[in-house]
């Protein structure tokens, strides 16, 4: 058997019954991409079914408000996606009453939808012998051919893609995109894999040459930038709390959070206290200060390492354009600061 014919023989044994791959439906096929960039499909799953729920069709995405998405979005992360995919929704159902673009390179010119998403909506949903390159992918090709290009190059790409290109089984794109896919994420897996069992294991060029763990090549380094937060969650005699939603681009943009103060490095009571009666003391009268996490919750994004502080601030008089504090959670925040409401609302309320 070919390369093509080990691998999809294998995934008809092998695969995961996953709700997007019984469908055709660009549009379900479109979602399940989106939310699957950079997320396991353990985690993705439930984000998935909720959206269906939610939003069947696409008029019914584009119809909904965007903090309805975000809200329904929340843990994700990397929410430019979210908002993506609103706009996307609107355009194609106000531009292209509803249908989605049937060629690859339509699809492409669609707003957060790249090379990957745009192969994978192709291939699935229309068959067009076009080839997924995904980092599962990357990983398979690799290995299997003894590619030592490193993947984080310029040059990496364009050689990825016209091998698979290449390899792809232009009678079935569709079942030989998911194949390849299914197989890095479950057999051909960055640590450890299972290589002795494997149905391509006596032509696999890593596996001969003793460099399974050496490949694919990455060298390049994503630099982490550190930041100090200081979340400011003010709370007055009704159990009133202020928060705003971040507008500027960046990390959480249209999420909400509370009054932040962010520093370069951690701090301590005299120097947030000194922040804040620079900032609030003209609107609020302060009763009592104090941290409500002793350490740093730390938060790691792809390039930025957030360290967290919480300081509840009780204050004599009404807070202005406030919200009740048992209400903050019906609008969407970024997950680290919901969980935290979550685990401390109450106890914040009571002391």
């Amino acid at each position: 058997m070919t390369f093509g014919q080990k691998l999809i023989s294998w995934y008809l044994q092998n695969k995961r019954e996953l709700p997007w791959r019984n469908t055709k439906d660009p549009y379900k096929i479109w979602l399940s991409e989106v939310i699957l960039q950079q997320t396991r499909v353990a985690q993705g799953l439930p984000y998935y079914e909720s959206f269906v729920e939610k939003f069947p069709t696409v008029f019914d995405l584009a119809k909904a408000d965007e903090q309805q998405v975000l809200k329904t979005w929340q843990g994700l992360g990397y929410y430019s996606r979210a908002r993506n995919l609103h706009f996307t929704a609107q355009y194609v159902a106000e531009n292209l009453n509803g249908e989605f673009p049937k060629t690859y390179n339509e699809l492409i010119e669609l707003k957060g939808v790249g090379n990957y998403t745009a192969a994978a909506i192709a291939s699935f949903s229309y068959e067009e012998p076009v080839a997924v390159l995904d980092g599962n992918v990357y990983r398979v090709l690799s290995r299997y051919f003894g590619i030592e290009t490193d993947i984080s190059s310029s040059s990496a790409k364009k050689e990825f893609q016209q091998l698979a290109n290449e390899v792809l089984d232009r009678q079935k794109p569709s079942l030989f995109n998911q194949a390849i896919m299914e197989f890095g994420a479950l057999q051909c897996v960055p640590k450890s894999p299972n290589c002795e069992n494997c149905t391509l294991n006596s032509s696999c060029f890593a596996l001969q040459k003793n460099k399974v763990d050496q490949l694919p090549i990455k060298l390049k380094k994503t630099k982490v930038t550190q930041r100090y937060l200081n979340y400011l969650v003010f709370l007055d005699q009704n159990n009133n709390t202020i928060i705003q939603k971040r507008t500027q681009n960046g990390i959480w943009k249209n999420l909400y959070e509370f009054p932040l103060v962010e520093l370069n490095e951690s701090t301590d009571l005299e120097t947030i206290s000194q922040q804040i009666n620079d900032f609030y003391s003209s609107k609020h009268l302060i009763q009592d200060l104090y941290v409500l996490n002793q350490k740093p919750i730390v938060h790691k994004l792809s390039h930025q390492e957030l360290h967290i502080f919480f300081w509840k601030i009780r204050v004599k008089n009404s807070l202005q354009n406030h919200i009740p504090l048992a209400e903050i959670t019906k609008n969407p925040f970024p997950i680290v600061i919901y969980n935290f409401i979550i685990s401390v609302l109450s106890n914040i309320a009571q002391k």
